[in-house]
């Protein structure tokens, strides 16, 4: 401990190759260690520099520039979308806004398929827990997926089994999205709801419930039945 300096530990950062989440859990881990030392004598304190280890400076290597799918490029999944069946999970994204972690563990008694909503039990953010309108343009998706098995989640793999995200976006979007040409991630779905309702001029209250981002109005959890129809 005595021979660590702040050079090493900026040098570890710095050639890490990680991202700025995982660097802010190494400063922590250090910072701890350190603060160990100095508490058990091992060093002196002003010996404990970790606070100016700067993740900043280690930029974001791996950060991933996310766009919204193009016009274009939603037109071409529509024209594709009776190929796979896999294709309309992508338009059911755009269209609702949701996370894709937030689809894939949607259970079948969280749809109301009459009423075309879904409800988000569990999200990273209590603005997350949401009712999501069903546009008219994808309930055709919901529907197939709902009456598809007997599988208690909505979206199902072959074998009518829950999907693991891992399996999800290796084995399906990242194929899909490459046969058509196309560079994206699941989140830029979000980022293209957010940007088909901008461009439609939908109050930006109202897109912030169908997303689930934080904002005036946003965390309340009962909805009445004027504002399911606000969002649809």
């Amino acid at each position: 401990m005595v021979d660590v300096k702040l050079d090493d530990l900026q040098y570890i950062a710095d050639t890490s190759g990680k991202n700025t989440p995982p660097l802010r859990k190494y400063k922590v881990l250090v910072g701890l260690m350190f603060k160990y030392a100095v508490i058990h004598d091992i060093i002196p304190p002003d010996m404990n520099k970790t606070q100016y280890i700067d993740i900043k400076k280690a930029g974001n290597p791996n950060a991933y520039n996310r766009e919204p799918f193009s016009k274009a490029e939603i037109e071409k999944i529509w024209k594709w979308k009776d190929t796979n069946g896999y294709f309309n999970v992508i338009l059911m994204l755009i269209y609702s806004g949701c996370r894709i972690s937030e689809l894939l563990d949607l259970k079948k008694e969280h749809v109301n398929i009459k009423e075309r909503w879904f409800d988000v039990t569990a999200a990273k953010t209590e603005a997350g827990i949401r009712k999501v309108p069903i546009s008219d343009k994808v309930i055709p998706f919901f529907e197939y997926w709902y009456n598809l098995n007997d599988c208690e989640y909505l979206l199902s793999t072959p074998e009518g089994k829950h999907f693991e995200y891992r399996n999800y976006y290796d084995s399906y979007w990242k194929s899909l999205i490459e046969q058509l040409g196309m560079n994206h991630r699941p989140h830029d779905t979000r980022h293209t709801c957010i940007s088909l309702q901008a461009e439609a001029g939908v109050d930006d209250r109202l897109v912030k419930k169908i997303v689930g981002h934080k904002g005036q109005g946003v965390t309340q959890q009962v909805y009445t039945h004027f504002e399911i129809q606000a969002l649809l």
